[in-house]
């Protein structure tokens, strides 16, 4: 038998501690060590086979490093494959993570169910009939996508070993377990010792592995924080139960850009792709209203149409409120003090509220004219003309700076139908054969003078 000896980890950060402590000395952490009872064995799930040869690496000078094309496989999922950079690399782990009920399982089905290669299914959360029943509501079957109910890694890669997957999904990791641990499903070391031996079986057979990962209440990904770190691309699947719409984020990605974003919208048939999302970021309305401003953002190389909405109205308590959503606030700090201090705007006793419809987080300071739009419309209780849209940085100067990509933002409000795009004078723009009229402006007061004559 082998030795058992019991030891402490931190569910924060997954460190290891001789005994138990109040505060994690890695993290710092109160009360997050918990005891685990580890059995070492040398036996472990996965084991190389007989036919894999190992490579053994020798040091190389850079310009003698020859680099191979990464084969990908399509998903035929436009906004996934374009979130991971073309699709998913051979050999590659990827983590999945997100809320209880955000579609996790059922984006990863809809994908096991159309990719034309054979797929092993993996459910420790759902019977196969369950997951038949999904697939139905999906309306697609695939004769390719084999599903299995199993937890035990060593019975997992015992069907591995017989039906040769080409893709391999797991639902989800903190349900599996393996035998050379005794520790219960979803501890720390259990969470570390399989996905060691998935990742191990990836490398090893260059067999794609996606896995579904639960978060804890902070919005982490539980389990230790060296999962994150051993995994190739980790993505967020991000949005409200209430709505209908899901955000699909790479917060890591070893093969491509973190800055791309995927938009779904869920039905009762599945997730839907949204191919253009500025349907859902523009809300629809019959009459022009005040405080609101369509602005261009760029998500990685895609250019976005955003509505920003402004509520200006007198504090009616002693000190008045500053809210924001999708929006940092103190970014809206800044730009209030900047239309006070050099635009001449007393807006120090007034309630501001801003809010990105849509619910998404934008960062693109490229936004800051359409805030300040909004804004100002809201406070002079007069509406922007809704073919109106604003792509400039706000300086503290007053200025109105010049943003990135400007040509791709100024082809996509074309293309949406804007007829007149405000930005800075001093951008550099390669094409002047536009049929969008350039409004070019370069301090607030020429913006205001223009848009509230």
């Amino acid at each position: 038998m082998a030795k058992t000896k019991t030891t402490f980890f931190c569910q924060s950060c997954g460190s290891q501690h001789a005994q138990w402590i109040g505060q994690c000395k890695t993290c710092k952490e109160w009360n997050t060590i918990v005891e685990e009872v580890i059995e070492k064995e040398e036996k472990r799930a996965w084991k190389t086979p007989e036919n894999v040869v190992k490579k053994v690496s020798k040091p190389l000078k850079v310009q003698d490093i020859q680099v191979n094309t990464e084969e990908r496989v399509v998903t035929q999922n436009n906004e996934l494959d374009t979130v991971l950079g073309g699709g998913i690399v051979k050999g590659a782990v990827v983590l999945l993570g997100g809320e209880p009920g955000i579609g996790k399982s059922t984006l990863l089905l809809q994908i096991a169910l159309n990719i034309p290669q054979k797929v092993l299914y993996v459910s420790g959360e759902e019977s196969q009939s369950q997951i038949k029943m999904r697939a139905e509501r999906l309306q697609s079957t695939n004769s390719n996508c084999l599903i299995l109910t199993e937890t035990s890694t060593q019975q997992i890669f015992k069907n591995i070993e017989q039906v040769q997957p080409d893709v391999l999904v797991i639902d989800s990791i903190q349900t599996l377990h393996t035998s050379s641990i005794e520790a219960s499903p979803g501890s720390i070391s259990q969470i570390r010792e399989t996905s060691a031996e998935l990742i191990k079986f990836a490398k090893e057979t260059g067999t794609p592995v996606l896995l579904i990962g639960h978060i804890n209440k902070d919005g982490h990904i539980a389990g230790p924080k060296i999962l994150e770190h051993m995994v190739d691309v980790v993505l967020q699947f991000e949005g409200d139960r209430n709505h209908t719409y899901r955000i699909l984020r790479s917060q890591k990605n070893r093969f491509g850009s973190t800055a791309e974003l995927g938009i779904y919208e869920m039905l009762s048939t599945g997730l839907r792709e949204v191919s253009n999302p500025s349907e859902i970021l523009i809300s629809k309305k019959d009459a022009d209203l005040s405080g609101t401003a369509i602005a261009s953002t760029l998500e990685g190389v895609r250019p976005l149409m955003i509505e920003i909405q402004a509520l200006v109205s007198t504090a009616v308590y002693g000190t008045p409120q500053r809210s924001t959503t999708g929006y940092n606030l103190k970014r809206l700090h800044m730009i209030l003090a900047v239309l006070e201090k050099r635009a001449g705007f007393k807006l120090g006793a007034k309630d501001v509220f801003l809010n990105v419809t849509g619910g998404i987080h934008v960062d693109d300071p490229a936004i800051d004219l359409a805030v300040v739009a909004a804004i100002l419309s809201s406070n002079q209780d007069m509406a922007i003309n809704p073919n109106v849209c604003f792509a400039a940085e706000v300086g503290l100067a007053g200025e109105i700076r010049p943003v990135s990509r400007i040509d791709q933002r100024i082809i996509e409000a074309e293309k949406l139908g804007y007829e007149t795009l405000v930005a800075s004078k001093y951008n550099k723009i390669a094409s002047k054969n536009h049929s969008i009229k350039l409004l070019l402006v370069g301090k607030i007061e020429e913006a205001f003078a223009t848009l509230f004559a």
